[in-house]
């Protein structure tokens, strides 16, 4: 495949494999490891999604709140698992809106839908408007995950790519892809840069959880795992450069 254009700092422009794709963000990062939001991170994965913006590619985006809750771990602490993931989709609207004035801050006009209804910061999730805020160049957030407890924002992020007829979900994670075991853990884990969903499934590999990689695998939807933290490289992803690991049927 021809290199792409390149701007001064080495970060594709203008060409691109892909024309809609979904971004999984994972709320952790958000807050720079911390609970809260790290303004800072924030800031610097707007850049990146507005540079792909205006290269033309149409980007929808769900964002996990684990800088603020985690359900399953509010409840192995006591709490009724469908409150504490309700409170962990009231965190993926805090981060749905700060990710929102930051791209609007890039002059990328962006709207946040939500799952559960809140009419005084976001729209309802209607998947033919979100279509109709792509085509229009907007960046479309997805907020409040699925509205319903025990499902992950990594499986909200297979649902909504499939109803809005995204070609690939690009999964950005704080690790350049997925390994043959915990690369935290074991220093001789090794990156793995072509996988199927079913050997992702059967292997046990937890870069997201099984249901979402399952929905992935039936409905022939590829994902792509990578390092968000590397600067550009979500515009390397949606360039179709090889970097992280392309998980296919």
């Amino acid at each position: 495949m021809t290199e792409p254009t390149r701007s001064a700092n080495g970060v594709p422009q203008s060409r691109s494999q892909y024309s809609r794709v979904l971004l999984k963000l994972g709320g952790e990062m958000f807050g720079g490891g911390q609970v809260g939001l790290d303004p800072d991170v924030v800031a610097q994965v707007a850049r990146q999604i507005a540079e792909v913006v205006r290269g033309g590619v149409q980007v929808a985006v769900v964002i996990g709140g684990g800088n603020f809750f985690r359900g399953a771990q509010l409840q192995q602490r006591g709490m009724e698992r469908t409150r504490s993931d309700y409170m962990g989709m009231l965190g993926t609207v805090m981060n749905s809106l700060a990710l929102q004035d930051f791209l609007e801050k890039e002059g990328i006009v962006t709207r946040v839908q939500t799952a559960i209804t809140m009419g005084q910061v976001a729209e309802p999730y209607l998947p033919l408007r979100a279509v109709r805020h792509l085509e229009k160049g907007r960046v479309v957030i997805f907020g409040a995950g699925m509205g319903l407890p025990y499902f992950s924002t990594d499986t909200t992020a297979a649902q909504r790519a499939l109803e809005i007829g995204a070609e690939v979900v690009l999964m950005a994670k704080a690790v350049d892809g997925v390994f043959s075991a915990d690369p935290r853990i074991n220093p001789e884990a090794e990156l793995i840069t072509a996988i199927s969903h079913r050997e992702v499934i059967d292997r046990g590999l937890r870069v997201a959880d099984a249901t979402a990689f399952s929905l992935c695998m039936d409905n022939g939807m590829p994902i792509l795992v990578f390092n968000l933290l590397t600067n550009g490289n979500i515009a390397r992803a949606v360039a179709g450069e090889k970097i992280g690991t392309l998980v296919t049927t």
